[in-house]
């Protein structure tokens, strides 16, 4: 006799999207399971380096899972203003709440204070870490993950969601493709001689973007995205701290202070599939896209969102999770999704890049244009605070 199964979700990743997917379907009345090779990291008294712009509908995906307030109790940072430019600050594209209809683009939120928040909305039970899957076998009535300590688990339908370098999404046998970005992402925290008001800044240089992000203490995180970080990661604190002042044109004044500076290159992934049978990929281990734009853990939220709604309708059709008719709804949904951003910010990238006669004269006008044309500025605040 086939043994019955230990849970009806198993979710490999406890980060934001996978704590969030096993948040959801708990809520939903389904059995699950979080895995994680780590332990639950206590939450650092100083800013995580790591930190996400959060859209108004990823605020409001966290705020039905019951884990916004929590969230915003400790660390967010909401923003109200964007700033986008090139050559002169002058000559910006600024984008503002008030276009979408909106009190706020969205916040700035750590990884830490996310995944803190999730987790705690979890039965403790739930929660298996440190738990490294070493293996896993697709059978007819469910997936058998084999686990470092020699047990296994049975459920109707693993979820991975373990990152950009997912080791169990190559268990599963789903290709990959990737695309090396000649990029390195340079981030840190960093203290200005002025204040951020709620802003969020971006300027494109030829070596790649460079963005300010608020943060609620009044600092501002730094993603500087280029050609140049081993430069950047050699320099003392001063000398950086310069650097970054007159990249960003002394926007916020001088550059008083930075934290530790870490780095990570920059590529672009995108998972063959998204799901099969007994199998679903969320979050990075779905896709990764340029950080140009702020909207991978939005994209991330998305799966989430569209994952947990449609395991919830089979759930109450009494139909399988697992199954791939079940399951080719979130794939047709999402595929649709992150094709749309990633096209939008690797056109970005490369068409700033680009280096061709009167290019960059045509950049500039493009926009001013935007930022003269209040239906067109308008619309496409309205997308960004609407992506999930």
């Amino acid at each position: 006799m086939t043994p019955a199964v230990d849970c009806d979700v198993a979710i490999v990743g406890a980060g934001p999207a996978g704590a969030a997917v096993a948040v959801g379907l708990h809520r939903a009345g389904l059995r699950v399971r979080l895995l994680d090779r780590e332990p639950v990291r206590p939450l650092s008294g100083d800013y995580d380096a790591r930190v996400y712009a959060l859209s108004p509908a990823s605020v409001e995906l966290l705020d039905v899972l019951g884990v916004w307030p929590a969230v915003s109790g400790v660390r967010a940072s909401p923003y109200t203003h964007m700033q986008v430019w090139e050559n002169e600050p002058a000559q910006s594209l600024h984008f503002d709440a008030a276009d979408a209809r909106r009190p706020l683009l969205g916040h700035i939120v750590e990884h830490g204070v996310l995944v803190q928040a999730l987790l705690a909305a979890l039965p403790p039970a739930l929660l298996q870490v440190p738990a490294e899957v070493t293996g896993c076998r697709i059978d007819a009535d469910a997936a058998v993950l084999e686990l470092g300590d020699g047990s296994r688990l049975r459920a109707r339908l693993v979820v991975a969601a373990d990152g950009p370098q997912s080791a169990l999404r190559g268990m599963l046998g789903v290709d990959l493709l990737r695309s090396d970005y000649d990029q390195t992402a340079v981030v840190c925290h960093v203290s200005t001689e002025r204040p951020h008001q709620q802003t969020a800044y971006q300027r494109f240089l030829d070596t790649g973007p460079l963005a300010l992000l608020p943060l609620a203490d009044g600092r501002s995180s730094l993603v500087w995205s280029t050609t140049e970080a081993a430069a950047l990661l050699a320099m003392d604190e001063t000398a950086f701290c310069a650097t970054l002042a007159a990249a960003s044109q002394h926007v916020l004044g001088g550059v008083l202070a930075c934290s530790p500076r870490r780095s990570f290159p920059l590529q672009l992934q995108q998972a063959e599939r998204y799901a099969g049978e007994r199998f679903a990929l969320a979050g990075d281990a779905a896709h990764v896209v340029h950080p140009l734009a702020g909207q991978g853990l939005n994209l991330g939220f998305g799966d989430v969102r569209v994952l947990v709604e449609t395991l919830t309708a089979a759930r109450e059709a009494r139909r399988d999770p697992g199954s791939a008719r079940v399951l080719g709804r979130y794939q047709r949904a999402r595929l649709a999704a992150t094709r749309e951003m990633m096209a939008i910010t690797d056109g970005l990238y490369r068409a700033w890049r680009l280096q061709l006669p009167g290019w960059r004269w045509l950049r500039q006008r493009g926009l001013q244009s935007v930022n003269a044309l209040a239906p067109l500025r308008q619309a496409l605040v309205r997308r960004a605070c609407d992506l999930s």
